[in-house]
């Protein structure tokens, strides 16, 4: 592809002594919720009002304490939504509602109107500002939009002195659309021709919004303008800058935590990035993002699935299997490689617990996931891809079977020719079946049909009848233990020996609890090979494990 002569690089922004390079997100910015606006015009099919109300109700539930509820102007249904928010008392009272309006009267006066009765609102004002909207779709110069910014500046402040009147707590907001494609020199003079007529103070400040309308540089570049505008505003104590990101180049999440470092106060985005074309930022990644660096981001998003659910009801979009924290796929390990080390950074977590150690540090998980509401069993699940240690994990976590380091090896071996035979993904149920089918099940060409041990002062005398094909065996032999005794009564017939390999353990809870034994034979021939039985004695459960490993050579 050559894209020399029709597409050229951004200009860099001339910034000396740019310092954000060197900061650190220390707290959460303010946040603003523009998914009943901007997600919401973005839908192929829009929200009902119906739809908005859950939505609202779960934009609050979230912690939103800035809501853009929409574009009053725009529409009948957008008019009553916001109507009905206040009319039936649905807003709580930390939580400012924000409305967009273009720099026009007729749709200033309208928007003013849908906000009557509400206590707190952000009206929002907006128009756009770079080369190619001024001249290509405006036909306008430089002056031409900034009286149109300040006109309308005038407009918002006249006609919202009524609100203020009926005891409405009203701030405003401006925003130099295409902010991110504008000349930040242009950009700053049209912002202070808007603030010389709002006129905010410390204590009653306006808010700048700095939208990445379309994305059109590397996140730096945007960083570059955020601080240079801070650098350049006047009455920087008086205003809060804020950025409203895109995802035009898949950079939007960096961009925002730039423009953060940068100097911006407060972030405008939606829930999973809906928005026109590749979507706004999402606010939850940037949220969860800042919780994974000890930052309290000030939102609850400690139960995504249902958040997931209510957003895709009232969308009808869907999350990507792949989306940051919140994709069904995002904690799960295909690969043996990440499956291993998974589980052993898991099991050493609960020993570090148990030692006072609260530092979260897992391979290959940037969070809890119960932090969020997800749970162990999702890490890590097997395919063809995947490795010995997905196996052993899931054995573990599902059933409780621990098996030994040296067996996963084998047990793995098998296990990947079968689920690559399968050709998908295999569950913890498949994994116990092909185990059962490989060590316990198996009954030729040994079957054990009666087996007793006394024990003495000169030791283990055991008694047993083995059958062997059709031959029946009657065996007899003294040794340490029960399975001595057995592995030497086995001699006259076959000369195994147990290779320095023996585990037990319980498997489920309470009296009735099963015991499950793994012991390791060494043939003549130098081969070895494991057995597993399963019994409610742990000594009928090792000499099975014997007999399971007689049959698998």
């Amino acid at each position: 592809m050559n894209s020399k002569g029709k597409y050229q690089s951004f200009p860099v922004i001339k910034l000396e002594n740019r310092s954000w390079p060197d900061r650190q997100i220390t707290q959460a910015p303010i946040w603003c919720s523009v998914d009943l606006r901007d997600g919401n015009q973005a839908l192929a099919t829009p929200m009902t009002v119906a739809k908005k109300m859950k939505m609202f109700d779960l934009l609050v539930s979230c912690g939103f304490e800035e809501i853009e509820v929409g574009f009053p102007s725009a529409s009948s249904t957008e008019f009553e939504f916001v109507r009905r928010l206040i009319n039936e008392d649905r807003i709580p009272e930390d939580v400012t509602i924000q409305v967009l309006v273009p720099a026009r009267e007729d749709l200033i006066k309208t928007t003013i109107e849908s906000l009557v009765g509400a206590k707190k609102v952000i009206i929002h004002l907006y128009n756009s500002t770079s080369p190619a909207q001024r001249k290509d779709v405006f036909g306008l110069e430089k002056p031409d939009i900034i009286a149109l910014a300040r006109q309308g500046a005038v407009w918002v402040k006249q006609y919202s002195e009524g609100l203020s009147l009926q005891g409405t707590e009203v701030s405003f907001e401006y925003s130099p659309e295409s902010f991110s494609a504008t000349e930040v020199e242009f950009a700053l003079e049209i912002c202070e021709s808007v603030i010389k007529v709002w006129q905010p103070t410390p204590d009653h400040k306006m808010i700048i919004n700095l939208p990445e309308t379309v994305e059109v540089a590397t996140p730096n570049v945007y960083a570059d303008q955020i601080e240079w505008f801070c650098q350049n505003i006047s009455s920087r104590d008086s205003i809060i800058v804020s950025v409203h990101t895109h995802n035009d180049r898949g950079t939007g999440v960096a961009s925002t935590e730039l423009g953060l470092l940068a100097g911006a106060d407060r972030v405008e985005g939606t829930l999973f990035g809906n928005g026109e074309r590749t979507g706004n930022l999402d606010i939850i990644i940037v949220a969860l993002n800042l919780f994974s660096q000890g930052v309290d981001p000030e939102l609850d998003f400690s139960n995504l699935e249902p958040i997931r659910e209510v957003y895709e009801s009232c969308t009808e979009m869907t999350v990507p299997p792949r989306h940051p924290y919140s994709g069904e796929l995002v904690f799960t390990a295909f690969s043996g490689s990440h499956q291993y080390a998974i589980s052993k950074g898991l099991r050493a977590r609960r020993k570090k617990l148990l030692r006072g150690e609260k530092v979260w540090d897992v391979p290959y998980l940037p969070i809890d996931p119960t932090d969020i509401g997800r749970e162990y069993k999702e890490v890590i699940r097997v395919n063809s891809q995947s490795g010995k240690g997905g196996v052993a994990y899931l054995l573990e976590n599902s059933y409780g079977i621990y098996l030994p380091r040296d067996m996963q090896r084998e047990f793995g071996l098998i296990s990947g020719k079968l689920i690559d035979t399968l050709g998908r993904e295999v569950t913890a149920i498949d994994l116990k079946l092909m185990l059962w089918k490989e060590y316990i099940e198996r009954v030729e060409p040994y079957t054990l049909d009666n087996f007793t041990s006394i024990n003495n002062s000169e030791g283990c005398q055991c008694d047993s009848v083995v059958c062997y094909h059709d031959q029946r065996l009657l065996l007899s032999g003294k040794g340490n233990g029960p399975i001595d005794a057995f592995i030497l009564s086995l001699h006259n017939h076959i000369n195994v020996r147990v290779a320095d390999q023996y585990y037990e353990h319980t498997l489920g809870e309470g009296s009735r609890a099963s015991a499950i034994t793994y012991i390791q034979l060494l043939f003549p021939d130098g081969e070895k090979r494991w057995g597993v039985g399963v019994d409610e004695s742990t000594e009928m459960a090792s000499i099975k494990a014997i007999i399971s490993a007689l049959n698998r050579a």
